[in-house]
């Protein structure tokens, strides 16, 4: 799918609409905005997006069953040590705060957000779930935290063309405490096969220069529902027209005895 010019108007649903996913045109809108999102891969044109699609990104996802931040939190949550109150979390590209209600749910407070999106962050902040809340272009900025700070850190549903990108990587590591946890997610359909190849030459290139270690590699089938005919196909499930995506999960790298981490100096820039 082709690029969206900015000025293009996001169908809208009209407020009697906004109660009854139910209904088939729900459905058919939802899939008609997530499937505009998929084909944008110039990063000004999708946060434009972004900002007229805010209001209604929660029912729009809830009707494509789009299932990654609660798959991702539960990835998390089996491989963290420790009670979840006293975890500081960072969730990168957080949009209207999905993941912070998963990771409320199950007993994580400590939670600071980051999104590019002013829109989407007067929707996660309408939450009430962080304790704080930055705006970040991550891949045109650094993260607004220091080295070593966070506990674990997730990104789920950016890693994509057009939003972040696999240049960022190093970025959420650097904001991870040596021995936390990093978890990434990503879809596998047919359009984001490219982006995923190059995703996971970075992850593997982060893992041999030693400064992580993967711990999962999750393949889901049933990831969201398709958006439309052409992402049925490799990479689509063939369970009621889902397409499938990935969790991954790693633990970084220990500090050296000295202080300091060779490995993590070793890492590909």
């Amino acid at each position: 799918m082709g690029e969206i010019a900015v000025g293009l108007e996001i169908p809208r649903l009209c407020p009697h609409r906004r109660m009854a996913q139910e209904e088939g045109g729900s459905l058919s809108e939802a899939r008609a905005r997530v499937g505009a999102l998929h084909g944008i891969t110039d990063l000004g044109h999708k946060l434009h997006f972004y900002k007229r699609w805010a209001p209604d990104y929660d029912q729009d996802v809830a009707a494509l069953q789009y299932r990654a931040p609660r798959l991702a939190v539960d990835c998390l949550t089996q491989a963290l040590p420790g009670p979840p109150h006293a975890a500081l979390i960072l969730d990168v590209a957080c949009g209207t705060g999905l993941v912070a209600a998963e990771l409320q749910a199950r007993g994580f407070l400590q939670l600071h957000g980051v999104d590019g999106s002013p829109e989407m962050l007067e929707q996660a902040r309408a939450r009430g779930l962080y304790q704080h809340l930055s705006l970040c272009i991550l891949g045109q900025e650094p993260l607004p935290s220091s080295e070593g700070t966070f506990d674990a850190v997730l990104i789920v549903g950016a890693l994509s063309d057009g939003q972040v990108p696999c240049s960022a990587i190093g970025e959420l590591l650097r904001v991870t405490k040596p021995g936390g946890l990093v978890c990434l997610t990503t879809r596998t359909n047919p359009s984001n096969l490219h982006y995923k190849e190059a995703l996971e030459a970075t992850l593997e290139g982060l893992e041999r220069a030693g400064v992580w270690q993967r711990l999962v590699a999750w393949p889901v089938d049933r990831w969201e529902l398709a958006t439309s005919e052409l992402e049925v196909g490799p990479g689509t499930s063939d369970n009621d027209g889902f397409i499938s995506g990935i969790v991954y999960l790693y633990r970084k790298q220990e500090l050296a005895q000295g202080g300091g981490s060779e490995a993590q100096s070793s890492a590909p820039r």
